[in-house]
C-alpha cells in the first residue's frame, strides 16, 4: 500500500483544517518544502497536496509554493484543491504534478471531467468527500444531495483510475479511519482507493493494507507526532 503524507496549503503555509472547518486551522509550518524533504528523508515516495484557498476561490494562490515543492522534491506528487477548468489541470501537469484531483468540478460538471479524463488519462483523479452519505462540494461546506456509492459507479464507469475517498467526519479527528466504507469501495468498484480522514495510528495503516487498499493519506496523526512516518512506511509495505 502507498503512503501519501499530506500538506494542505493556505497563504503558502502548511496547514490543518479540523473536519475541514477553515475557523478551526492551525499553521504547522512557514515553510511547507521543508515538509516534503522530511517526508522524503523519512523514505516517502508519494506526496498528497490541497490547495485549501484553491478549494474555497476556484483559482491558485499557492501555485508557486506547489511549484517549489514539485521541483525540489522527487516525490510522485498529486494536487487537488479547486481545480474547476482545463486551464489549472494543464498548468499543474505542466508544473510537474503527477496526478490532479477533481472534486467539486468532477461532481458538477461532467464534461469537464471527461474533457480531463480524455486529455490526461490516469493523471486525473476525483475526490469523494463523503457526508452522511451523500458526496459535499465546495471545500465540504454543502452537500450536494448526490448518494456517494451511486456517483462512486459513475466514475467508474467514466474509466476514473483512483479516487481518494474522505469521510468527512473523521478528518482531523484522531478517532480512526472509517475501515467499513474502504473495505466497501474496494469490494464494489475497480478504481484505486485511496483513503482519507483519520488516518490516526499504525493499526489503521496496517488494517488498511490488510484490506489491499491502494493507498492511504496521513495528515494530521504526523504533524501531531501521533505516527512515525518511518514506521508508517515499513508497516504500509
Amino acid at each position: 500500500m502507498l503512503l501519501f503524507p499530506a500538506i494542505d496549503l493556505f497563504d503558502g503555509k502548511a496547514v490543518r483544517l479540523l473536519k475541514g472547518d477553515y475557523n478551526q486551522m492551525t499553521v504547522y509550518s512557514e515553510n511547507p518544502l521543508e515538509i516534503a524533504l522530511d517526508f522524503e528523508n523519512k523514505g516517502a515516495q508519494c506526496l498528497h497536496l490541497v490547495d485549501l484557498q484553491g478549494a474555497k476561490s476556484g483559482d491558485t494562490p499557492n501555485l508557486e509554493t506547489v511549484e517549489k515543492i514539485i521541483k525540489g522534491t522527487s516525490l510522485f506528487t498529486e494536487i487537488g484543491g479547486g481545480i474547476r477548468n482545463m486551464a489549472t489541470v494543464d498548468t499543474y501537469i505542466a508544473l510537474g504534478a503527477d496526478r490532479v484531483i477533481l472534486g467539486t468540478a468532477a461532481v458538477k460538471d461532467e464534461a469537464f471531467l471527461k474533457e480531463a479524463l480524455k486529455k490526461h488519462g490516469d493523471k486525473i483523479a476525483v475526490g469523494v468527500d463523503i457526508k452522511n452519505g451523500e458526496v459535499a462540494v465546495s471545500g465540504w461546506t454543502k452537500s450536494s444531495g448526490i448518494d456517494a456509492f451511486e456517483f462512486c459507479k459513475k466514475l467508474e464507469n467514466l474509466g476514473v483510475c483512483t479516487v481518494i475517498c474522505t469521510d468527512i467526519s473523521k478528518d482531523g479527528a484522531m478517532q480512526g479511519t472509517n475501515h467499513s466504507l474502504y473495505k466497501e469501495l474496494k469490494n464494489r468498484f475497480s478504481f484505486n482507493t485511496i483513503a482519507s480522514g483519520g488516518v490516526s495510528s499504525l493499526d489503521d495503516v496496517k488494517k488498511l493494507r490488510e484490506q489491499n487498499i491502494y493507498g492511504a493519506i496521513i495528515g494530521k496523526a504526523y504533524y501531531t507526532g501521533a505516527i512515525d512516518l518511518k514506521e508508517a512506511l515499513e508497516v504500509a509495505k
